[in-house]
């Protein structure tokens, strides 16, 4: 009899989907030295996360826990990511967020050191805007905001929170750190989160250039 308060074969469902979308994440460079976090939502009261300190590239099954929307874990004595509430605060606050992607490339950590003192990075007349659900026209701008690093999750999800009170948000950089991007299911997280890379790369390129649009 499963005594679990939540249900194990889509735990497992879940898991694999977390595993195959990681792994692609960590061939291409974007989760060195054990970084990032991943999570999907596995159902109104649970989400399945990634363990912490684990290596993103040699993920099993095992590697993948469940944690309450307080982000607290569930039936294991696991230790999630202490990112986990920046996670579970956006699955409390929007019904239709199903899965939350974290992660560390190069351009995203450069373009949040470069802009934190800005504050946010504006993307602007890009075609690739339209890949952000909602957004139906390349003739928009979208300020992407850089959030100081602290260890303090409370502090850190009560900011994205404030934020999120005044305007939409399809993602967020921390300064020296790395970009959080949500979507309703894995392949609009995925969408969100390498439209973000690539409008960032271009961003950095145009600076490289001393170009100013």
């Amino acid at each position: 009899m499963n005594t679990l308060p939540y249900d194990a074969a889509r735990l497992r469902t879940l898991a694999r989907s977390l595993i195959d979308n990681i792994t692609e994440l960590a061939r291409a460079g974007w989760t060195p030295a054990t970084s990032s976090n991943f999570s999907l939502r596995l159902d109104e009261s649970h989400a399945a996360i990634t363990v912490s300190g684990r290596d993103k590239g040699r993920l099993s099954e095992d590697d993948i826990m469940v944690v309450d929307l307080d982000g607290q874990p569930v039936a294991t004595e696991l230790r999630p990511s202490a990112e986990t509430l920046l996670h579970t605060r956006l699955y409390r606050r929007f019904a239709e967020v199903g899965c939350v992607l974290h992660t560390h490339s190069p351009v995203q950590t450069v373009a949040s050191r470069l802009y934190a003192g800005q504050g946010h990075v504006r993307l602007e007349g890009y075609e690739l805007l339209k890949a952000f659900h909602g957004n139906a026209t390349h003739e928009a701008a979208i300020d992407v905001p850089v959030f100081a690093n602290t260890q303090d999750m409370d502090v850190l999800a009560a900011q994205v929170d404030a934020l999120l009170d005044e305007r939409p948000l399809w993602g967020y950089l921390i300064d020296g750190h790395g970009l959080y991007a949500w979507g309703r299911d894995m392949t609009e997280a995925r969408r969100h989160l390498e439209a973000f890379e690539f409008l960032l790369h271009c961003e950095l390129e145009l600076r490289k250039l001393g170009v100013r649009c």
